[in-house]
């Protein structure tokens, strides 16, 4: 993420408008990424091994966007964790949300990410996620670009990413302990090598190990509990960063990660709660809901900036037939899904899918359509639509990156497509 001279927003916006449409060069450094990535993970098969198969992980070009909009989808985060910590909000969260999810163990979640689309009035926010993945690939990403124009001024961008998280899990670790520090990490997920970003895994580790930190990826299946201690092959785990997807911990290969986090026995972050209070798709039918945020006594700013929030709704047999009629402009989500599985826009249901989506178990949101960015592939200009992710710590965002991709979700398999730099006007 970058930044030119200052400009009148108005003219930025034109400015980032006219990149976005227009500006087609090829900004990815290839062999400046290969390097970088095979250093930091210390293996020269790296880029061959674990990025090269993945065609599509990786855009060849940025996506632009003004200071403006990023200061906002920044202020729109940050309305979003302040209206969480309110005690009317987390009553009516934690009252859908798991048994494990109702005790506060004290972090707030490593690596929030929270999604955007940029309509036609301003960044809507469209997902709030736990578990967001990518931010250490994007942050090797924003390093190996090459200015194809005046506004791409490119500074040198030392580790301050990687800098950031590393403070960011050793305040985890404060936040639920008081003192001291983590000597072993986890890094948590099931099967991790046969996870799309795993090689995300194995930077974050590099990038703890250069810190001082005994960091090691594990099967959330090996992991052991036994005697009020978390282990893998013998060695106990002070600290989860967790990447499972199964929220609750409920699947019996969780089982000694799920007792070990209520024993308070290990730190895990993100958490069950943490999740519970943000990330489950039903609190958005709370935060874009304007007389439940007055009822509640949420600051009138801060219910502004939540006005970026698209209306959602819980889908139930009361209110299907109203939303059959009017599902051309709404996008239907399962309450517990993630990373764009099982999501419908309205105007591609069948009547076979909505008979499932209809008994519940799925939130309606008013649909926010994507921008694009203009790409070229073999010589030939091409659409593809563009979200933007937040990743944020404690309110402060630690990185900005874009998804350009073809369909209904992000899917990294549209040529051209892939996580992309965003680069700040």
């Amino acid at each position: 993420m970058n930044n030119t001279a200052s400009s009148s927003p108005d003219r930025v916006q034109d400015i980032t408008d006219r990149l976005n449409r227009n500006c087609l060069c090829i900004t990815l450094d290839i062999s400046a990424l290969r390097e970088a990535l095979e250093r930091e993970a210390g293996d020269p098969a790296f880029f061959e091994t674990f990025i090269r198969p993945k065609a599509h992980l990786f855009s060849q070009v940025p996506v632009f966007l003004s200071a403006v909009t990023v200061d906002e989808m920044r202020e729109i985060a940050l309305a979003v964790e302040t209206t969480a910590q309110l005690a009317a909000y987390k009553a009516a969260v934690l009252s859908w949300g798991p048994e494990i999810a109702q005790v506060d163990h004290g972090p707030l979640g490593a690596l929030m990410g929270y999604d955007f689309h940029l309509g036609e009035d301003g960044p809507r926010l469209i997902e709030i996620n736990t578990n967001a993945g990518g931010a250490f690939l994007n942050a090797f990403l924003a390093r190996a670009q090459r200015a194809c124009c005046a506004e791409m001024d490119i500074p040198a961008t030392p580790q301050s990413f990687e800098d950031a998280a590393f403070r960011m899990f050793q305040e985890e670790w404060l936040r639920q302990r008081g003192t001291g520090a983590p000597q072993r990490i986890a890094i948590v997920d099931d099967s991790p090598p046969e996870q799309y970003l795993y090689p995300e895994f194995v930077l974050a580790r590099q990038v703890l190990a250069a810190r001082g930190i005994d960091a090691v990826i594990a099967d959330a299946g090996r992991l052991r509990y036994e005697d009020g201690r978390l282990s893998l092959d013998g060695k106990t785990i002070d600290l989860v960063y967790n990447r499972i997807t199964d929220f609750a911990f409920d699947q019996p290969e969780h089982k000694a990660l799920q007792e070990a986090y209520r024993d308070d026995a290990v730190v895990v972050t993100p958490n069950p709660h943490n999740h519970a209070l943000l990330a489950d798709k039903r609190n958005l039918s709370l935060l874009s809901n304007p007389a439940t945020l007055e009822a509640w006594g949420v600051d009138p700013g801060i219910r502004a900036q939540l006005a970026a929030v698209p209306r959602t709704v819980l889908v139930d047999p009361d209110n299907a037939d109203a939303l059959w009629k009017s599902r051309k402009n709404l996008f239907f989500k399962p309450t517990g899904g993630h990373g764009g599985k099982a999501v419908y826009r309205g105007d591609k249901l069948t009547k076979g899918v909505w008979a499932e989506i209809a008994e519940g178990g799925y939130v309606a949101q008013t649909l926010v359509r994507p921008s694009e960015r203009m790409i070229k592939i073999d010589e030939i200009p091409q659409t593809r639509k563009m979200d933007v992710r937040l990743y944020t710590y404690d309110g402060q965002v630690l990185l900005v990156a874009a998804r350009l991709y073809q369909g209904q979700t992000t899917n990294f398999r549209t040529p051209g497509g892939g996580f992309a730099p965003v680069f700040v006007i």
